[in-house]
């Protein structure tokens, strides 16, 4: 079973710091996970991840591993850890967040979605049965269960239902999972998804249905879809206010820096986000004194390293002039230097946050932070 130990909690805030344990390892929270949507976190070496980035856990996405390379590559693997070499923990989403981006190309019913490939235009039919069952053979050691994320704005009866749904593919999802064995022998844990757009009654409900399932954790979606800030807090608070205290707490796609701090002072133990890879390759570097747009004519002459108080070797060993002629010349190299920098600050991040919590001094800390992290230098 997938283990839960809360070791501090933060007097001024509802911070904690925990331990989540799983058959490929410990991770310490709060944490950041990186996305790794079809296996490979995009321009990142494995090595890297493990080593300078120091990720305890990916995720990959179960829409796009579907699709490519398929289930049948991915069981002849022995999995997703042996067919991307990556031996720590693993999460897999479930394809609901592409429910709702794929909002063309896709009709809901009851039993579940029918949906075209982004790729080749066929059809596909995701169940809350089926995608347990592809969870399955992915092999993750978090999955998570088949949802509609709903967008924003939506209207109370249509997110009323859509949550209701939701629901009901919750039952189906723990059903087949109860009755179903892991493919590579070791456990996987289903994490239910509190749904309810930003209507405080709706997520409450959801929030209550989800913490009465008692499975070994939890997560909290349909947020960060283009709500403002305020109202993506309010809904989590509310929510990590009913969430079981023993069980891990997962806000999905949530965000920037701001948005990770402010949410682990309201109770959030995990988070995942493509903002650091998708932002390093456009150039934008997120670090421990503000954001850098490295394509700006000031970094021209700087050779400075991009963010010493990182500690890494890209941290340390490249300058901003480097980097932005790199990226500038559209050289990969410069993708790969900006997404190693932006996850390890993501990294030290989190780290900084639980050494801050165990100290005493969270909430200080995080609102001189907040400060910092949202700087335009």
């Amino acid at each position: 079973m997938l283990k839960f130990d809360l070791k501090h909690t933060d007097e001024k805030s509802k911070a904690r710091a925990g331990e989540v344990t799983t058959d490929h390892g410990v991770i310490e929270t709060p944490i950041f996970m990186p996305v790794g949507t079809a296996g490979s976190v995009k321009a990142v070496h494995q090595r890297e991840l493990k080593e300078d980035i120091k990720a305890e856990i990916i995720l990959g996405n179960t829409y796009h591993l579907y699709l490519r390379p398929g289930l049948d590559i991915l069981q002849q693997a022995g999995g997703l850890h042996k067919f991307n070499g990556w031996d720590k923990p693993i999460l897999t989403d479930s394809g609901g967040y592409q429910v709702y981006s794929l909002a063309d190309q896709r009709k809901i019913t009851e039993e579940g979605v029918i949906f075209k490939s982004h790729i080749d235009g066929s059809k596909h039919h995701f169940t809350p049965e089926g995608v347990m069952d592809i969870e399955r053979k992915i092999g993750a050691d978090i999955i998570m269960a088949f949802d509609e994320c709903t967008p924003y704005p939506c209207d109370y009866d249509y997110a009323k239902n859509s949550m209701e749904m939701t629901h009901r593919w919750l039952d189906r999802c723990c059903n087949r999972v109860d009755e179903t064995e892991p493919h590579y022998g070791y456990h996987q844990a289903l994490f239910p998804i509190v749904q309810g757009s930003t209507y405080k009654d709706l997520r409450e409900r959801s929030a209550e249905y989800i913490a009465s399932k008692g499975r070994e954790g939890n997560a909290i979606g349909g947020l960060s879809v283009g709500e403002p800030a305020e109202m993506m807090y309010e809904s989590t608070e509310l929510v990590c206010d009913i969430l079981p205290r023993d069980k891990p707490r997962y806000l999905m796609g949530v965000g920037t820096p701001a948005n990770i701090l402010e949410c682990i002072a309201l109770g959030v133990d995990m988070f995942d986000c493509v903002m650091p890879t998708r932002n390093a390759r456009n150039g934008m570097l997120f670090t421990s004194e503000g954001i850098v747009n490295i394509r700006n004519e000031k970094w021209k002459d700087d050779f400075s390293a991009i963010d010493p108080a990182l500690g890494g070797y890209v941290d340390t060993f490249y300058s901003k002039a480097y980097l932005r002629h790199l990226i500038v010349s559209k050289e990969i190299l410069g993708a790969q230097i900006a997404s190693v920098h932006n996850l390890t600050f993501y990294l030290w991040l989190v780290k900084e946050a639980r050494k801050h919590i165990i100290a005493g001094d969270f909430a200080s800390w995080k609102n001189e932070m907040v400060k910092k992290v949202t700087t335009r230098l």
